[in-house]
Order: structure tokens, then C-alpha cells, then sequence
């Protein structure tokens, strides 16, 4: 059910990407141009513009639904659920620190293995 929902859900992201790239640019930001009906809310609907709509309220849709699937689901359980307060470690599945190796292996070198620095040549 939530795949379903999940894949009209893309799909229906892409259409409405698609419409409204199709789209006429009326110029301008924030409704600035594109004539004098953008004030008085009389604008020509369009087909484009009613898809766009359909597509929109098909978007929101889906978005509240898959939400509220979610939210069903993450109630069911928590991550809590797995832990106790009083779970402890058994003893004999502790595991000690291996011992470190000893050798110069893991020294740094001596000051009498570094390289030689040579003075720079101006």
C-alpha cells in the first residue's frame, strides 16, 4: 500500500515539475508583471494552469497520506523497545584489551635515524 502510494506520489512530483516548466514566464518576482489581472485575481485559467492544480492537490495528497502511514507504522514500535534498564553484560563475553607488542616497531625513531637536514641554497 505505502509503495503504491509512494510511486503515484513520484510520479505525480514529476508532472507537476514537467507542467510547470512548460509554463509561460509572466516576467518579474512575486506577481510583478504580466498585466494588470494579477491584483484582482481574474487571471485566465488555463489548461496548464488547471493541471497544474490537479497536480498540485494530487501532491499534497499523497504527501499528507504517506505522513500519516508513517506515523502509523513508527508508533507500533520503538527503538527503545529493544533495551532494558537492567541489561548488563554477561562476564564471559567481556573482552580485555590484547596486550600491546614490545619491540622498537612501535617507537619513533631515534634522533641518529632521521635524515640529515641540509642547509638551503639561496
Amino acid at each position: 500500500m505505502e509503495n503504491v502510494i509512494l510511486v503515484i506520489h513520484l510520479i505525480l512530483a514529476l508532472c507537476l515539475i514537467g507542467i510547470v516548466l512548460l509554463q509561460r514566464s509572466e516576467g518579474g518576482g512575486l506577481g510583478m508583471g504580466g498585466g494588470g489581472d494579477v491584483m484582482t485575481g481574474r487571471a485566465a485559467a488555463t489548461a496548464l494552469g488547471k493541471l497544474t492544480w490537479i497536480f498540485a492537490i494530487g501532491f499534497i495528497i499523497t504527501s499528507i497520506t504517506l505522513t500519516v502511514l508513517a506515523r502509523q507504522q513508527a508508533a507500533s514500535s520503538s527503538v527503545m523497545d529493544g533495551v532494558s534498564a537492567t541489561e548488563t553484560v554477561p562476564a564471559e563475553e567481556t573482552t580485555t584489551t590484547p596486550a600491546l607488542p614490545t619491540g622498537s616497531d612501535l617507537l619513533p625513531p631515534a634522533a641518529t635515524d632521521a635524515p640529515a637536514s641540509t642547509p638551503r641554497a639561496d
